[in-house]
């Protein structure tokens, strides 16, 4: 049952007005759960939708309940669920596809033209007390994960998903662009799948800092828009160039940075979105020295992947939180996330009992 703040909602009424107000508690339906939500981290995207009332392609045309980084607890069963019982806590992949078209037969569920995501127009997110869900996309958590850890299973895996797509392994020398949470868990989860060496380069000393804390090899701070002087700067930390490279900052000089230091055979993935047309990119450079330009859209297959190194000591996300607010406090988090104070908001919707 709702408690005494009913199913206190985040509500994007529209562009830089973001309300806290009661919206109906919904109900499970066929295959899904209700969830009594506890953890939502603000993402960047949240954050553009408030200031600009888009992210991408994705415009906010009606109000729209944020939040998609999240974890809580099944409180009440749809009809045909087995997976899970009321009282699992659960991380929350938030993507739910239509199962049958040709790329989710082919295990490539993310690019469904059909996926239903949280927080993306005109699909509410879960930033609120309770929240349904598909269950299978609903991953029990061991008694030993955080509800903190477990909401961070999604960028988390979106650092996997980037890594897969790098083909990162053991012995690999890596860059890094962009020291932000994305680039952070893709940092993390390089060093996880057997990189030797991981450069990061960023823009804000205080961000290099916490990577170098957390386990970059090396930093490189962004003093220049010569990019082939940051590449100096990143083959000297390296002592080579990077056999691959995970750009996440979607800055045009640094993906023409991304191109030009990347080795000959190696691979460059874009993370991070920018502009959709650059002018500056030095393709045929790339393109005669066989450096493979890869996509990377969200995540397929990977929250168990994120879910096992966590649970297995071998990514700790826990330090990526720097703030925490309750739900009722969600105006001045979102604040918080805009100023771009800390790494990562993390809000409290409920109570773990």
């Amino acid at each position: 049952m709702a408690g005494q703040d009913g199913n206190l909602s985040a509500v994007l009424k529209r562009k830089d007005e973001l309300v806290l107000e009661n919206t109906p508690v919904p109900k499970p339906g066929k295959n899904e759960v209700q969830i009594r939500m506890q953890r939502v981290g603000i993402c960047g995207s949240d954050v553009h939708y408030l200031r600009h009332g888009r992210c991408g392609p994705f415009i906010v045309e009606a109000p729209m309940i944020l939040g998609h980084e999240s974890s809580g607890i099944v409180s009440e069963l749809g009809e045909g669920v087995t997976n899970l019982k009321v009282g699992d806590r659960v991380a929350i992949e938030p993507g739910v596809p239509c199962r049958v078209c040709s790329f989710c037969k082919d295990g490539r569920y993310h690019l469904c033209p059909d996926v239903i995501f949280c927080a993306t127009p005109p699909v509410d997110g879960s930033l609120r007390r309770y929240y349904t869900h598909a269950a299978d996309f609903c991953f029990k958590i061991p008694d030993h994960v955080s509800l903190d850890e477990a909401a961070l299973l999604e960028p988390l895996s979106v650092g996997v998903h980037a890594c897969k797509r790098a083909n990162i392994t053991l012995g690999h020398k890596v860059l890094v662009c962009g020291a932000g949470p994305i680039g952070l868990v893709s940092m993390l989860s390089a060093k996880a799948m057997g990189a030797a060496e991981v450069v990061i380069t960023d823009l804000d000393k205080k961000r290099l800092a916490k990577a170098k804390e957390i386990g970059a090899t090396y930093t490189v701070q962004v003093d220049s828009k010569d990019p082939k002087i940051v590449a100096k700067k990143v083959e000297d930390a390296l002592g080579a160039m990077p056999d691959a490279t995970i750009e996440c900052s979607g800055a045009e000089p640094s993906i023409q940075l991304a191109l030009r230091v990347t080795r000959s055979g190696g691979v460059v993935v874009l993370v991070g979105l920018g502009p959709n047309e650059m002018t500056t990119v030095p393709l045929v450079d790339a393109a005669v020295r066989e450096v493979d330009i890869r996509g990377v859209f969200r995540y397929c297959n990977d929250y168990p992947t994120a879910l096992s190194m966590v649970a297995s000591g071998q990514v700790n996300v826990k330090s990526l939180i720097t703030h925490n607010f309750d739900i009722k406090q969600t105006v001045e988090a979102f604040e918080a996330a805009r100023m771009g104070n800390g790494i990562k908001v993390m809000i409290h919707c409920g109570q773990e009992k």
